[in-house]
Order: structure tokens, then sequence, then C-alpha cells
């Protein structure tokens, strides 16, 4: 199998992205330049966190016109593994591959810090190692990650099991409280309703090695390493 990390303009956690798929999951990855038009060798694309063409405009509403885009969508149509991590998940959003729309904190102020989550859907290719409602504890670094979308479409995700995670407390509390941006339904990550791409806002890239204070990312990278052999296997 092989992953492969697109690099925009911008982008800052490609990095982390590529040191934990060659060094903690010791898998094949490749860097894929945003103007690049070949994705055939690739297995799941990540999409990292950062701020693609500087944020300028919206976040990813210029990296959504960049060529290797167009061939993430085809590849998502054709059910290739896509994830996308933050800004990652902001671009999905606005290529429309995941539905809704990012908005700015409710606080309008940039949040970094450690958050918990709630693994709502673990029957996912993101997510099969996990517990159904397994708490993790993941950092957050954005401005933009208040998510919203109409009530049609908060009804449809609830409805296909789309909301794969949702900010919770410590102790898996899933309220105003523990909602660090204002997210509706407290949503911080989603999958579309084919269930081959994720967006969340949650950087499992930093949280999959104990020196970093959590390791409760990885099971997402070993997720799709398992998904991807079962499905190489049938």
């Amino acid at each position: 199998m092989r992953f492969g990390v697109v690099v925009f303009p911008g982008s800052n956690c490609h990095q982390d992205c590529f040191y934990v798929i060659e060094n903690v999951l010791n898998q094949p990855v490749e860097y894929i330049w945003h103007k690049s038009r070949d994705l055939d060798s690739f297995d799941c694309i990540i999409l990292p966190g950062g701020f693609s063409y500087g944020d300028y405009l919206r976040t990813g509403a210029i990296a959504k016109f960049s060529p290797i885009m167009r061939q993430i969508s085809h590849f998502a149509q054709r059910g290739g593994l896509v994830i996308g991590i933050c800004n990652g998940f902001q671009i999905l959003l606005e290529v429309r591959l995941l539905p809704g729309a990012m908005l700015k904190n409710k606080n309008l102020h940039f949040i970094c810090k450690y958050v918990y989550v709630k693994t709502k859907n673990n029957k996912t290719p993101f997510t099969n190692l996990y517990r159904k409602n397994e708490i993790l504890k993941m950092p957050i670094a954005h401005n933009e990650g208040n998510y919203y979308i109409d009530r049609d479409g908060l009804k449809k995700l609830k409805k296909n099991r789309q909301i794969v995670f949702s900010y919770c407390s410590q102790d898996g509390d899933v309220n105003k409280k523990s909602n660090p941006n204002g997210a509706l339904a407290n949503i911080a990550g989603i999958i579309n309703k084919k269930g081959n791409v994720l967006g969340m806002m949650p950087h499992p890239e930093r949280s999959s090695e104990e020196i970093l204070g959590s390791k409760n990312g990885f099971l997402i990278f070993k997720s799709i390493a398992k998904w991807l052999r079962h499905r190489k296997n049938i």
C-alpha cells in the first residue's frame, strides 16, 4: 500500500503526516505537489493541516482550484481513501467531497490545545480499530473549526452515521462546555455517505506517539492500513 501527502503552498503539517506514515506506521509514503495530476500509484491520500495559500479569502477557497484537487475528486469517486486534517478538512468542504461549511471559531480566536473527542462511528476504514464511543485525546490548532450545516443536512449526517467524532469532556459528555469552537452538534469529524472520505479538525498525526502527550490518533492511520490490507486480500 502507498500513502500520498499533498503539499500546498502554505502547508505546515505535511512533514508530521509523512513522518508518522514512514516511521511509526512503517508504510511507503510520498509527497504530492499540488500541481501534480497523477495519483495512480496511491491507495490513500492525506490532505494535511496548515494554511494553504495563506488562507486568503476563505480557508481552502483557493486550494480547491489546485490541479491536484480535481484528481483527488476522481480518486475519491473511484473509492480511494482520502483523509483531510484541519485545513485538509476545510478543503474537502470547499470541493464538496464533504457536506457543510466551516465558520470562524465562536470566540473569534485561534485555538491551539488538546481536546477530547468521542468516537461515534467505529465502522469506517479510518476508525475500525477504535471502540464505539472511545474517548480520544488529540490536539486542535485552528481559527475556523466551527462546523456548520443546515437542519436537513444534519439530519442526513445523523441518519447515515456520517458523524465520526464529536467533541466531548474527558468523561465523554458531549455538551456545550466541551465544545471548543462552537461547532454544530459538537462535530469534530465527518465522512461522506460512501464512507471513504474523512474530514476532521483534530490532528491525529500530532498525537501518534506517547512522547507528544497522546498516541490516541495513531489508530486512525493503523485502521487505514488494516482496511487497505483487507481490501487487497479480497
